[in-house]
């Protein structure tokens, strides 16, 4: 029997920069938020992923980080894109939306018979 979860979770290694990019550019966010939120979507992404996904995002200087208190807990980081990760967040936005019109045009979206 096939794995059929093995192309999602390698589609989703494709856009989880892209991803994480934008929900930072929403508002700043730590990294268990983003796996809740990301998991609200449909998108079940193990902090195991996302933590050197920042760590890489942070090494080419797309996001910034700031230290907030956790509320009686601890320091939380919080993430948000740099100028630099808002201009490629853009140019991927954009890739991305020509990239799933080509798709659909050759599979179809979801729900509709190919003619």
């Amino acid at each position: 029997m096939e794995e059929t979860s093995a192309p999602r979770a390698q589609w989703l290694r494709g856009v989880l920069d892209m991803c994480l990019l934008s929900l930072m550019a929403e508002s700043p966010v730590y990294g268990y938020e983003m796996t809740v939120r990301l998991a609200k979507a449909g998108l079940d992404v193990a902090d195991g992923s996302i933590y050197p996904a920042l760590a890489r995002l942070r090494k080419r200087e797309l996001v910034e980080i700031e230290r907030r208190s956790g509320g009686g807990g601890p320091a939380r980081t919080y993430y948000r894109p740099s100028e630099a990760g808002l201009r490629l967040l853009r140019s991927w936005s954009s890739d991305w939306g020509a990239f799933a019109t080509s798709i659909d045009t050759i599979i179809g979206p979801p729900g509709r018979e190919k003619s």
